[in-house]
């Protein structure tokens, strides 16, 4: 058996590609005003670079078609949410990019990530690609096959935004299961050397079921951001922020109400206003933007232990971003988030059609009718 990787796959995340260039002609990348993204010529390497925080050297500048790759802005810090580099602006995380046509039934390529820039909500030329091959921990002498993207916060309270991922570590179905999550710190120069294993002490495990659906969130109040994991038996781990660079909370709880799927509220974490983050716990997947119901499970003191109810969470009608293709596509919506710093929920979604093709819109707040940038995923590929 192993780990359902479901945790929001679709909302969090998507496959991202992109390229800045001069006129509207043989984009991939498209601001508004410019035609559809058109197929890519050949694009960068997918070795993701190293930074210092993590140990390793940076990455350098790589160039695709004509366009450069631009090095991620050095941050010194911030308390923006996915500002993974801290240079003040929110960061996408994308997963599941699209595949080569001649590459069709091959592994999933990784992690894209798409740095904010003081000149454009998101700038695609500053761009990281994450691979389990180099990025992730191994489980002994093996390193995991998945790589995916799961949710962000500040777990070592630097000011860097730290992403947390699944990935499939073997299991010999004897026993817990090894824990299947793992952090990779943001530095100065973005998400960058080698993640370590979430570390759940023994106490705070249940069951022989993965620990998986990690969520974000001051729980307890104390300013710092934890981690709710599933745990068997409808129960939830809540690990305590802040966390090690080891990958270890500073302390670690198991709590008694939960469910196979656990989830942010939307669009506030704290839903009531006193100071704690939420949680929902679901007995099934929700992808953002579609109805569905789950148990609201309050913050407190002790962590996300108070019975808050059935939550519901709403229905969206989003934006289908302008994929010029022929044939059935589909939309999801990746976020709601502040790209541009006006202090507003701006939209990002994700339009595709199978595995080869796709579009990825940001729409300002208070605007679905033209996409202030799109780009495809492409640009990931290698």
């Amino acid at each position: 058996m192993r780990p359902r990787i479901t945790h929001q796959k679709a909302a969090v995340t998507t496959r991202a590609t992109a390229v800045l260039a001069a006129g509207c002609t043989g984009l991939l990348l498209v601001l508004t005003g410019c035609g559809s993204p058109s197929a890519a010529d050949a694009p960068p390497s997918a070795a993701s670079g190293s930074g210092a925080k993590n140990g390793d050297t940076p990455p350098k500048a790589q160039t695709l078609a004509g366009t450069a790759r631009v090095p991620v802005p050095r941050g010194t810090g911030s308390r923006v949410p996915y500002d993974f580099n801290g240079d003040g602006h929110r960061d996408l995380v994308i997963d599941d990019l699209v595949k080569a046509p001649e590459d069709s039934h091959g592994d999933d390529a990784g992690i894209g990530v798409v740095y904010g820039s003081d000149d454009r909500p998101l700038d695609p030329a500053a761009r990281q690609l994450l691979s389990a091959r180099a990025n992730a921990a191994k489980s002994g002498d093996t390193l995991p096959a998945a790589f995916d993207a799961e949710s962000a916060c500040d777990l070592d309270r630097d000011g860097f935004t730290d992403l947390i991922v699944s990935t499939d570590p073997p299991y010999n179905g004897i026993g817990a299961p090894p824990v299947p999550l793992q952090i990779l710190f943001g530095s100065p120069r973005g998400l960058t050397g080698k993640a370590v294993t979430v570390r759940i002490p023994q106490q705070a495990r249940f069951g022989n079921e993965w620990p998986e659906q990690p969520v974000c969130g001051d729980f307890d109040g104390d300013g710092r951001a934890d981690l709710a994991v599933t745990a068997s038996a409808g129960q939830v781990t809540f690990l305590h922020g802040p966390f090690a660079r080891t990958g270890a909370p500073r302390s670690a709880d198991l709590l008694p109400d939960g469910g196979p799927y656990l989830y942010a509220p939307e669009p506030r974490r704290d839903t009531d206003g006193d100071g704690y983050d939420d949680l929902v716990a679901a007995t099934s997947p929700h992808a953002p933007g579609r109805p569905g119901k789950g148990t609201l499970l309050l913050g407190s003191a002790k962590g996300p232990a108070r019975p808050g109810g059935t939550y519901a969470f709403a229905a969206e009608d989003v934006p289908t971003a302008p994929l010029k293709t022929t044939g059935t596509t589909r939309t999801t919506l990746l976020n709601h988030g502040d790209y541009d710093a006006d202090k507003k929920p701006d939209t990002v979604v994700r339009t595709y059609r199978g595995e080869r093709q796709d579009l990825i819109a940001l729409y300002t707040a208070g605007s679905t009718d033209r996409p202030v940038l799109t780009f495809s995923t492409e640009l990931f590929l290698p």
